[in-house]
């Protein structure tokens, strides 16, 4: 894996109980076998969700990958806590949007045993990033109603509500924009 460097929580303007913090590795896949860790997690995220995900080409996206989380436009995350892996994100181009010049985050999972812990913080926070450094003008992303956690971290990273920039058939789809300047 290539490490990724990534500002401590504290750099952010937020403080977490540093004994909450693990500490984490977080790193771009490169071999076969980090690809399948990716695969693993991304389905655990897609079965803790509860809904089909085929209206998002799911499948095709596990089977692609990295796929449009490629460098030099997107980016793919894993984080790596004690040797397992511990979350993942990703991040890719939305060239339709309405949104000049837009990236969409997109899978960000942190798995059971690692919440509470800013490690979904950690995670966001790479992905603008890797935004940033890939000259993006916004982050869009959708999310669901009743991921409570996940939409307060999103509002305290800058994240606003806009109207759908796709058609996603799940009740309670929220879509929201961060704006990179």
């Amino acid at each position: 894996m290539t490490p990724v460097h990534w500002r401590a929580p504290e750099a952010c303007g937020t403080r977490l109980d540093t004994q909450q913090i693990p500490a984490v590795e977080l790193a771009t896949p490169t071999s076969r076998e980090e690809f399948d860790a990716v695969r693993e997690v991304f389905r655990e995220y897609a079965q803790g969700l509860g809904v089909d995900l085929c209206f998002q080409h799911f499948d095709e996206e596990l089977a692609s990958l990295p796929g449009e989380y490629a460098a030099p436009r997107g980016a793919l995350l894993l984080a790596m806590v004690d040797g397992q892996v511990a979350g993942c994100v990703g991040l890719r181009p939305h060239d339709a949007a309405d949104y000049p010049n837009a990236a969409e985050m997109k899978r960000l999972y942190v798995r059971p045993a690692f919440r509470g812990t800013g490690l979904g913080r950690q995670l966001a926070e790479a992905a603008l990033d890797a935004a940033r450094q890939g000259g993006y003008a916004c982050v869009l992303l959708d999310t669901l109603s009743d991921m409570e956690a996940a939409r307060a971290l999103y509002e305290d990273l800058g994240f606003d509500e806009i109207p759908p920039y796709y058609h996603n058939p799940i009740p309670g789809a929220h879509y929201l924009k961060a704006d990179l300047d």
